[in-house]
């Protein structure tokens, strides 16, 4: 048998909130590859992956995975495949040990069995130092390498990771792809869900998905070749990049997606020939596996923010934020060090570094969500410690981990956001129904908030960060885990505002994101170690994940 998996016709609806998540889908899985599994927010992703594991039942259609039906033979199926479910499946009062004997016990190992695959996955993981320490306290790459051994427990055939790369760094998620791609090389067959598509352009096939319909089944090239002589890219125009960006979305109907690369602009178009006033500044330049992937899903939103539309900055300072010397000490870990920069009015500064490196401890501080152990911080000359509430009426806020209130619905989210930012009446009544159209949450307003398809939470998460039109706000990690379309919608809304007077600080682990910041500063152990423009951090031919894992390299090699 050639294939570890067949599925044919295939269907499955849910039925609160009437969808289909996958329709008359047929698909032969080949065995010993990994193969990406890619598409919307929505488009069926993880609905498939539960059918192959026999968590859901199909509505119609046949499934068979190793020879078996996930239906009725699901306990002799899971003792032959591994899986690590989209949200943290471990245990986190438990130590890395703690949960590796659970899983074991769980797969009924025998004790001979667990020292011999313990001593293994240790080493593959490069966990073996730290067996006693909680699984809570690990950083991300390492929760998703502990993930990732303990799926392995009794040697699977097929292993199912959804979105396993999210929230992990750039460094962690290529050592996790190096993991992956060792264990293809041991007969074991990977599918792979991700929103990263520089992940899935590494991947031996790709399977998309959009609305639960197969859209593309091949070679990542396959596809990104259809693009050949589309894509161009221009450093030649007057004004700033966001504004020029602004100008040819409004103005040529031609584009597929058009995105800021640093001091660039970049750019997709319909077809080979550009409008004669923009091609004799654009060149040429080789397509991605992203565009092809917007390009066959209809084209990234075009059009400027409505949110934007409110905005309306006054007697704002040319230094909207200040960091001076910011330290924070936890017992004996230090988590910040004497980190300073300045923020300007309308910039978008960003904190790029790896799992645990202080970004989320200085965004804290700054915001007023943790006090410093020394330094200062201030948002419009208002000093964080002295005045916290005044500099907090300033901004708007976005946590890394959904902010919201996952028992209340979406509409009463709205309502008390809306409150405690000083909404009154009319105008409170009149911004609320503004956000859920501009975000097109009218079919969720009854769904409890952490019910929602991750894309609807993080269009919750900023429509409640913005309802109060804030001059300032703080981003962290706001896109992580969206497919590229809700990136680029949530960007579009950034940039607009942005183009208003609007500062915004960022998170991302997006490389591709850290192109559209002003400036960026590269924290790591604590400390910020390069602050400068995107194009400044990275040398000639390098992209920004290789500038990124290059100046830690060249940091750690200055500190030994």
């Amino acid at each position: 048998m050639d294939s570890i998996a067949e599925i044919k016709n295939l269907n499955k609806t849910f039925k609160n909130p009437a969808i289909t998540a996958i329709k008359d889908l047929t698909i032969s899985l080949p065995k010993g590859k990994v193969i990406g599994l890619i598409g919307p927010d929505g488009a069926g992703k993880t609905t498939l992956i539960r059918l192959l594991l026999g968590l859901l039942v199909p509505d119609s259609g046949y499934i068979s995975v190793l020879g078996m039906n996930p239906v009725n033979q699901t306990n002799l199926l899971h003792q032959k495949i591994g899986y690590m479910p989209q949200k943290f499946g471990l245990y986190e009062d438990l130590s890395i040990q703690e949960n590796m004997n659970l899983y074991a016990d769980l797969k009924e190992l025998s004790e001979n069995q667990k020292k011999e695959q313990f001593e293994w996955l240790l080493k593959f993981t490069d966990l073996k130092p730290f067996t006693s320490r909680l699984a809570g306290n690990l950083s991300g790459g390492m929760k998703q390498k502990l993930g990732l051994g303990c799926t392995l427990l009794g040697k699977p055939q097929f292993l199912l990771l959804d979105e396993p790369g999210v929230g992990v760094d750039p460094i962690s998620r290529r050592e996790l792809m190096k993991m992956v791609y060792s264990l293809r090389n041991q007969g074991i067959t990977v599918l792979w869900s991700t929103s990263y598509l520089d992940e899935a352009e590494k991947f031996d096939n790709v399977i998309l998905l959009n609305n639960g319909k197969l859209i593309f089944n091949g070679q990542p090239e396959e596809l990104t070749q259809k693009l050949e002589g589309r894509v161009f890219q221009t450093s030649h125009f007057l004004e700033s990049p966001r504004s020029y960006l602004r100008a040819i979305m409004k103005n040529e109907n031609r584009l597929i997606d058009a995105t800021i690369s640093g001091q660039n602009v970049r750019i997709v178009s319909k077809d080979k020939k550009l409008n004669p006033k923009l091609s004799a500044d654009f060149y040429p330049v080789k397509p991605r596996f992203e565009d092809a992937v917007i390009d066959i899903l209809g084209g990234a939103p075009m059009q400027f923010s409505p949110i934007a539309e409110q905005v309306n900055i006054k007697d704002v300072p040319d230094i909207v934020i200040k960091a001076d010397n910011l330290t924070k000490i936890y017992g004996t870990f230090t988590a910040a060090k004497n980190i300073s920069f300045d923020i300007k009015r309308g910039e978008i500064f960003g904190l790029l570094g790896p799992n645990g490196a202080g970004k989320s401890t200085t965004f804290k501080m700054l915001c007023g969500l943790a006090k410093p152990s020394s330094g200062k911080g201030y948002i419009l000359n208002t000093d964080m410690i002295k005045n916290p509430s005044l500099a907090r009426a300033h901004l708007g806020y976005m946590a890394q981990k959904f902010s919201l209130f996952s028992t209340l619905s979406v509409m009463q989210n709205l309502k008390f956001f809306s409150g405690i930012y000083g909404l009154q009446g009319n105008k409170k009544q009149q911004r609320i129904d503004q956000m859920v159209k501009i975000f097109e949450l009218s079919p969720y307003l009854k769904q409890a908030a952490g019910n929602l398809p991750l894309g609807f939470k993080q269009r919750l998460a900023l429509a409640c960060a913005t309802m109060h039109n804030p001059p300032i706000l703080f981003l962290d990690e706001p896109t992580s885990g969206v497919d590229p379309l809700t990136r680029r919608e949530f960007w579009n809304h950034i940039n607009s505002m942005v183009e208003k007077g609007v500062t915004v600080m960022v998170t991302t682990h997006f490389m591709d994101e850290a192109e559209y910041c002003d400036r960026i500063a590269l924290i790591y152990q604590g400390q910020a170690i390069n602050v400068g423009t995107p194009d400044k951090l990275k040398k000639s031919g390098e992209t920004m994940e290789d500038a990124f894992i290059r100046l830690i390299e060249e940091y750690n090699k200055r500190s030994k």
